[in-house]
């Protein structure tokens, strides 16, 4: 979750079927917004539930919103791949991702995507790419959007790694990144100390979120 000028915004809730999660409260998890990537279920699993206990306005490729709203939940703002959305945190960009999407049931979730946020005053900017492989189309964000950090994936096979990650970030053009999508599975268990000199070597600062731990990025 991200608290950004003055609403906060969930991206991806994956808690309670999460065993590294188990400690968190899921009812005291209150965000204005909660932003989807894609549909697995690693992404996916508690939208719904928070989403109706704090009646956040969730935002989402226009397959996730028709897969909430058969559900029952409309409070719901559908986008598509590079469109740019305004809202009262600011605006958001979604960005496309290299990965898959699909809901447990079998309902097609649409292409995977990321989210550029600025704020209002353009002061402040994010990247947070979801799960995504290293592409070429990052290279474009710069162009628009200037970041102050990027939320990368860095747990490798279903992912990028950290070696690719560093790369991504060269190509945005940030110095700082939070690592994301890391040691939840046997998969992607990595090196923690491996991982941060990759990035040290090309300058740029990594954190490695603990959980229920709070960061702050001026």
């Amino acid at each position: 979750m991200v608290e950004f000028f003055g609403k906060k915004l969930l991206f991806d809730p994956f808690i309670t079927p999460n065993e590294m999660a188990k400690d968190i409260d899921v009812e005291s998890i209150k965000p204005d917004y909660i932003l989807i990537s894609h549909a697995h279920e690693d992404h996916t699993a508690d939208v719904l539930r928070i989403a109706r206990q704090s009646g956040a306005k969730v935002i989402a490729i226009w397959e996730i919103y028709a897969w909430l709203c058969s559900k029952g939940y409309n409070h719901v703002h559908p986008m598509n791949t590079g469109g740019f959305a305004t809202f009262d945190f600011g605006t958001v960009q979604m960005i496309n991702a290299v990965h898959s999407s699909s809901f447990g049931d079998g309902f097609y979730g649409g292409n995977p995507v990321g989210f550029v946020v600025t704020s209002p005053d353009k002061s402040q900017c994010f990247y947070y790419s979801g799960d995504t492989a290293l592409t070429l189309d990052m290279q474009l964000i710069p162009m628009r959007h200037k970041l102050d950090f990027a939320v990368l994936p860095i747990g490798s096979n279903f992912t990028m790694d950290a070696q690719d990650a560093a790369i991504a970030a060269e190509w945005i053009k940030t110095k700082k990144v939070v690592g994301v999508h890391f040691d939840t599975f046997e998969f992607i268990k990595i090196n923690h100390k491996q991982a941060k000199e990759i990035f040290a070597e090309k300058g740029i600062d990594l954190v490695i979120p603990e959980i229920g731990k709070s960061y702050s990025f001026n």
